[in-house]
C-alpha cells in the first residue's frame, strides 16, 4: 500500500515524533511511506474560485508548494493527517492542503485515512476531528483510526510504539 503522510506541524516536536513512529511501522509492514512536510510549504488556502472544475479541468488557478502534494494525494491508497493542535484546530498549512485536494474531488485511490494529533492539553481534538470526519464522509474514505497524544504522552516511547504498532495492523 502506498501511504502519504501529511505533517502539518511548521517545526520539529511532538507530531513529527508522530509522524517518524507510524512511517517507521508503515514500512516494516512492507508498505511505501511518502511524508509531506506541508506545514512547511507554501500552500494557500481554496479561493472557491471553480476553476479546478471548469477551465482548470482539476488543476488549481493558485501555483504554490500544493503542487509538491498533489501527485501524493492522487497516488496514494492511504492518506495520513498528522497535525499538532493550535488553538482548537489543525494547524492552517494542512487545513489549507486539505482544502485543496478539492480540485480533483477526493484522492483518486486512497481508500483509507488516519489522523495523527497532538496537544499539551487532553481535550482540544473535538474541532480537528470533525473537520477530519466530515472530510471521510464527504469524499467516502474509510477510517482507520485517529490517535491523539496529550501531555506527557507526546513523544512518551509508550505512545511510538502505539502508532508504531497501528501503522504495522493496517
Amino acid at each position: 500500500m502506498k501511504i502519504a503522510i501529511l505533517n502539518g506541524s511548521p517545526k520539529v516536536g511532538n507530531t513529527a515524533a508522530m509522524v517518524d513512529a507510524f512511517a517507521e511501522g508503515a514500512k516494516e509492514a512492507g508498505h511505501e511511506v511518502e511524508i509531506l512536510h506541508v506545514g512547511k510549504m507554501k500552500i494557500g488556502g481554496c479561493l472557491a474560485c471553480e476553476y479546478c472544475h471548469g477551465k482548470g479541468e482539476g488543476t488549481c488557478v493558485q501555483k504554490d508548494d500544493m503542487e509538491k502534494v498533489m501527485p501524493a494525494y492522487k497516488e496514494a491508497d492511504m492518506v495520513v493527517y498528522a497535525s499538532p493542535i493550535y488553538y482548537f484546530g489543525m494547524t492552517a498549512q494542512i487545513t489549507a492542503a486539505m482544502q485543496r485536494v478539492y480540485a480533483i474531488g477526493k484522492p483518486a485511490k486512497a481508500a483509507k485515512a488516519a489522523l495523527l494529533l497532538s496537544s499539551s492539553s487532553p481535550s482540544p481534538y473535538d474541532g480537528a476531528i470533525a473537520t477530519y470526519k466530515g472530510i471521510l464522509a464527504f469524499t467516502g474514505i474509510e477510517d482507520a483510526g485517529i490517535i491523539t497524544a496529550a501531555g506527557d504522552e507526546n513523544g512518551s516511547e509508550a505512545k511510538m510504539e502505539e502508532i508504531r504498532a497501528f501503522a504495522k495492523n493496517l
